[in-house]
C-alpha cells in the first residue's frame, strides 16, 4: 500500500471490530449518495458506473428501500 502507513490494533477482536465498523460506515454512505443520486435524476446504469458494479446489484441491493422511501425510480 502506498502513502501514509495504517496503524493495526494488537488486538484481532479490535481490528476485526474497526474493519466491521468501516463496512457500515461505507454500506450508510453508499446507501446515501445512491439515494441522493436517483433523487437527482440518475439512471440505475449511472449509479451502477460512479460505484464500479453492475446495474443489476446496484438495482437489488437500493431499489427495496428506495421504493418504501417513496423515492421515483427511473426505468434506464
Amino acid at each position: 500500500m502506498s502513502g501514509a502507513e495504517i496503524s493495526v490494533p494488537q488486538e484481532p477482536a479490535d481490528g476485526l471490530a474497526a474493519v466491521a465498523a468501516l463496512r457500515r460506515l461505507a454500506d450508510q454512505l453508499e446507501d446515501t449518495a445512491v439515494e441522493q443520486a436517483m433523487r437527482a435524476g440518475w439512471s440505475w446504469p449511472q449509479v451502477a458506473e460512479a460505484l464500479g458494479v453492475t446495474r443489476q446489484a446496484v438495482h437489488k441491493k437500493h431499489a427495496p428501500r428506495l421504493i418504501a422511501a417513496g423515492v421515483k425510480l427511473r426505468r434506464r
